[in-house]
């Protein structure tokens, strides 16, 4: 669903990746860590064509992202960023319902199918009570969950997820990212994710993607957790 081609990333003269290629497959959980400023965002903000390689090709189902008309790529993938999200005055069901934007029609009405995929959207993380509430009333967990829920409206096979258990507590975290497992193993979803948690990463991640500049290397959760490069990167179990 995502494969890098040889791509390098970068700003100035800095380069954060370098030549680097890797693949990312439908129904998989992905974890992309990293030290901070090493480019976990700037690497999703390129796959999503926020942003551009230096060079190499980024694939989006098999399509050059850098082909695709900016109503292509929003039925393609759905990113979800790290900002806090209080809105005032919208309700939780209009906020998802902007997910279904790609799919309106040229005035943004909804229709009766879209109206069920926003209420889809809301049962499946668990918030479906919360339709009518308005985001600055409720909890950085719930916020989180209605935003996933917006992605999830859009119905792209591609989700994109920048930090999104950062502000929240530990129970949380391992809820969302169950969420997330849940998403991409039964409804056959490619995510990919960044954070800082590598406990939820290894307990409910199928891989792991880690930046060490100028690399990426990409293993599952098992061979990564022996490989030693996480301890090395991290400095975790050293003298």
């Amino acid at each position: 669903m995502i494969t890098l081609d040889n791509i390098s990333l970068g700003y100035g003269p800095r380069i954060l990746l370098d030549n680097v290629s890797a693949s990312f497959g439908q129904g998989t959980l992905t974890a992309l860590l990293g030290r901070n400023g090493t480019g976990k965002s700037t690497l999703l903000r390129a796959i999503s064509t926020l942003g551009r390689p230096l060079s190499g090709t980024i694939r989006l189902c098999g399509d050059s992202a850098a082909t695709l008309s900016p109503m292509q790529t929003a039925r393609r993938i759905s990113f979800v960023t790290t900002d806090k999200v209080r809105i005032s005055n919208l309700t939780c069901e209009d906020v998802i319902a902007l997910g279904r934007a790609p799919y309106t029609n040229w005035i943004g009405r909804m229709q009766e199918t879209d109206r069920r995929i926003v209420n889809d959207a809301l049962e499946t993380v668990g918030m479906y009570d919360f339709a009518r509430k308005t985001m600055d009333t409720m909890s950085d967990g719930e916020c989180q969950r209605i935003m996933i829920a917006r992605a999830l409206a859009q119905q792209t096979p591609v989700i994109l997820l920048d930090e999104p258990t950062a502000f929240l507590d530990l129970p949380t975290r391992y809820e969302v990212c169950r969420l997330l497992r849940r998403l991409a193993h039964d409804d056959g979803k490619t995510i990919l994710f960044s954070t800082h948690d590598l406990d939820t990463a290894f307990s409910e991640c199928d891989t792991i993607a880690l930046i060490d500049p100028p690399h990426l290397i990409v293993l599952p959760v098992g061979e990564m957790r022996r490989s030693g490069h996480i301890e090395r990167l991290f400095g975790i179990g050293g003298e």
